[in-house]
């Protein structure tokens, strides 16, 4: 994504992240000064810095991590986290969690400051209680991002919440721009990210990484893009930062307009693509690029998003994303992580999850 590149024209600065996970632990070298207030959903005891295993501390890095210490420097740094804190287990420390964590989890992210909801965890089961908190943040002007899943190999059944429409589902690629084999397909994918091989916490010692696929790293990365874009553009609304990601995603060489693949959605992030080039267009604000349906309405109100901070289709059967960017955004058509400077850069390329369940899983 020449993140080196993209961080000239945004950093995320002024945009806040709720990530809804196992915790965020805000004392890792690459999050100190990064987390803000949060919310514990799993009535267990503890807070929501407190981090059940260091999936949640990783996707925060992914997302707003400064490098610090040799820690991973997110893809938008300059954005702070919100940690909602949920669990993957019925029982935690001894203590039975909160039955309906991820209901409330969602609804707390949608009354907090957040602009944008990062969810890597998913549920096999629809839940009309999780619809409806997921439709109230969607009310709230909120930009709700989850990862489609780690099971292609093993039934691919729709995770929730990504197959609700009002969430963007993302799908995980590896460097060379190919979807993952794990990842999920279907009409529940609108966005694909890298989500291959990258670097996270091994568990809540939080004493080394571990390389690791999955939707999840897709998700937070996906999360960050629209940090960036927003940032840039502060007086947009969800459906206008979502737009442009669209518009502005790389997809496979020959593919048609409108056509909507079941492996990478829309395309493959490339907010580099917008930001220094300018490509993508936002549109009408109160209109939702995937529905078609009209889910804000600011000429009555305010904005309920950005405004207060810094900030029928086809169907292809693409898996391989070979296009990369156009000629005219300069694109490589390839993910890569550099190391330097004593920090992990996740650094994606112009082109360009984890995420798990128990009655939920990360993906």
């Amino acid at each position: 994504m020449r993140a080196e590149e993209i961080w000239k024209a945004s950093t995320g600065t002024g945009i806040k992240v709720a990530v809804i996970d196992t915790g965020v632990s805000a004392s890792t070298a690459s999050l100190k000064g990064q987390v803000l207030d949060g919310f514990d959903a799993t009535k267990v005891k503890g807070e929501a810095t407190d981090a059940f295993d260091g999936h949640g501390t990783t996707m925060a890095e992914l997302i707003a991590g400064t490098g610090a210490g040799g820690g991973l420097k997110g893809l938008a740094p300059g954005a702070r986290i919100i940690p909602i804190r949920i669990s993957e287990n019925d029982v935690q420390g001894g203590e039975q969690v909160n039955n309906f964590d991820t209901v409330d989890a969602i609804r707390a992210a949608a009354d907090s400051d957040a602009q944008i909801i990062s969810m890597s965890f998913a549920n096999d089961v629809r839940s009309v209680q999780e619809h409806d908190a997921v439709k109230y943040a969607q009310s709230k002007g909120k930009l709700f991002f989850a990862g489609v899943g780690n099971n292609a190999k093993k039934g691919n059944k729709k995770q929730y919440p990504a197959a609700y429409p009002e969430v963007v589902g993302v799908a995980g690629i590896d460097q060379d721009g190919r979807v993952g084999d794990y990842s999920q397909h279907g009409d529940v994918v609108d966005l694909a990210a890298p989500g291959s091989e990258i670097p996270g916490w091994c568990d809540n010692t939080f004493k080394r990484y571990c390389d690791a696929d999955g939707t999840s790293n897709a998700t937070a990365l996906a999360s960050a893009s629209a940090a960036l874009i927003w940032s840039a553009h502060p007086d947009w609304t969800s459906n206008q930062v979502l737009r442009v990601m669209i518009e502005s995603a790389g997809r496979a060489k020959g593919t048609k307009a409108g056509a909507v693949s079941e492996y990478l959605g829309h395309g493959i992030i490339r907010p580099n693509t917008h930001l220094t080039h300018g490509v993508g267009k936002p549109g009408d604000p109160n209109i939702n690029p995937l529905t078609n349906e009209k889910t804000l309405d600011t000429k009555s109100s305010p904005t309920p998003a950005a405004s207060s901070s810094n900030g029928s289709q086809a169907k292809s059967d693409d898996k391989v994303a070979v296009a990369g960017s156009s000629e005219e955004a300069g694109g490589s058509g390839k993910t890569g992580w550099l190391i330097g400077g004593g920090a992990a850069v996740i650094a994606l390329a112009a082109v360009g999850g984890f995420v798990a369940v128990r009655r939920k899983r990360t993906t």
